[in-house]
């Protein structure tokens, strides 16, 4: 298989890499073209900086999209699936937004268009989802899906530092960008969830999502979950009964004891409920150039070993009820702490936008907060 890579930055590289290293069966694979800043075309002769140079290359087989971002990247996936070509993309923003077009375009074109690599980097949940929906009806998916977040939030539980010194440390071992927008304000969570929402439920990705990111989280806040016994983990989940979705991202309270509280640094904890199979847990590196990278070459020899993927056409009829997630959460503001009963993420994300200094976690199912410790 003839491979072109789109963006060959840190995950575009890690593909390369990993392909020339011609180990087990990426023998079969070998990258002709790369699509590079004009500034790098002359760094390597597969280089170039028109894509129209390479879609019209005869013997290309598949095109790996790394470039992030919507604008050109949403362009360059259709002008590739309509030129009869597979595509594989780690890009999330991409696909959560336009999933069911690519989808459609690859039907039309007789060419798969694969995605593993956006949701969990290198741990195949994307793949188990689809083989558990395969059977199932999945009814939950829950987890942490962001590793920068995840590494801040330890960090502060670990070391007691404030909100601004664990970002600051995150950005210092790369694990956050120098905007850390998307990761904690929950945009990349809600990438995620979206696309994991669309698979198990075969719906739409383009949906109403409650999204509450950690900027507010405070070292006291950490500190006092920690007294009663309990963490602070961003948390995105969906829930699905019948016709009938919903799906919230904020910061949960979970027990000291639980996985989420124990899942360390930037790794990821996701997992999913179905009818038969019960509850699986995915646990591992959710980014990464290598991890992602290889869940990229994971979907590539699928498609060179014609290794189907579930058909979904992303279209099933669902009603998003938010009531299906009304919970507890604790609420801080100047006057101290309130539990908030049977509230939904909206009606949260409400009361935070009229007090800029308050905070609210979503208190997890198993967490009982009329214990006499609160």
């Amino acid at each position: 298989m003839k491979i072109a890579i789109l963006g060959y930055g840190t995950i575009g590289s890690g593909v390369d890499k990993i392909i020339n290293s011609q180990i087990n069966q990426t023998k079969t694979l070998t990258v002709t073209r790369l699509l590079t800043r004009p500034a790098d075309v002359s760094v390597d002769l597969r280089a170039t900086s028109d894509i129209d140079a390479i879609l019209a290359d005869p013997d290309l087989d598949a095109v790996v999209e790394t470039m992030g971002g919507i604008e050109p990247a949403h362009t360059y996936i259709m002008q590739a699936l309509n030129a009869g070509l597979h595509v594989v993309t780690a890009n999330k923003a991409v696909v959560a937004r336009y999933l069911r077009e690519f989808n459609e375009a690859a039907e039309a074109n007789h060419v798969h268009f694969y995605y593993e690599a956006t949701t969990g980097g290198g741990i195949p949940w994307l793949k188990n989802l689809e083989n558990a929906a395969r059977v199932d009806d999945v009814s939950h998916i829950s987890g942490i899906f962001n590793g920068t977040s995840n590494y801040i939030l330890d960090q502060m539980s670990k070391t007691g530092a404030d909100f601004a010194d664990a970002l600051a440390q995150a950005q210092a071992l790369g694990y956050a960008e120098k905007d850390p927008t998307a990761d904690v304000d929950g945009i990349d969570v809600a990438n995620k969830l979206r696309i994991s929402t669309a698979i198990a439920y075969n719906a739409t990705p383009d949906f109403a999502l409650p999204t509450i990111g950690i900027r507010r989280v405070s070292a006291a806040d950490i500190q006092w979950a920690d007294d009663h016994g309990l963490a602070i983990r961003l948390i995105g989940s969906s829930r699905r009964d019948h016709h009938r979705f919903t799906a919230v991202i904020a910061p949960t309270l979970v027990s000291k004891h639980s996985l989420e509280a124990n899942c360390p640094d930037n790794f990821n904890l996701i997992r999913l409920v179905g009818n038969t199979i019960g509850e699986l847990q995915f646990f591992g590196q959710g980014a990464g150039q290598l991890p992602t990278a290889h869940a990229i070459i994971q979907d590539l020899l699928d498609i060179d070993q014609h290794v189907p993927h579930l058909s979904r056409h992303f279209n099933r009829d669902l009603f998003n009820d938010a009531d299906l997630m009304r919970g507890t959460w604790l609420f801080r503001d100047a006057n101290g702490w309130q539990t908030l009963e049977h509230a939904t993420a909206g009606e949260i994300s409400v009361r935070l936008a009229q007090d800029p200094q308050a905070a609210a976690y979503r208190v997890a199912s198993e967490v009982n907060v009329n214990d006499d410790s609160f």
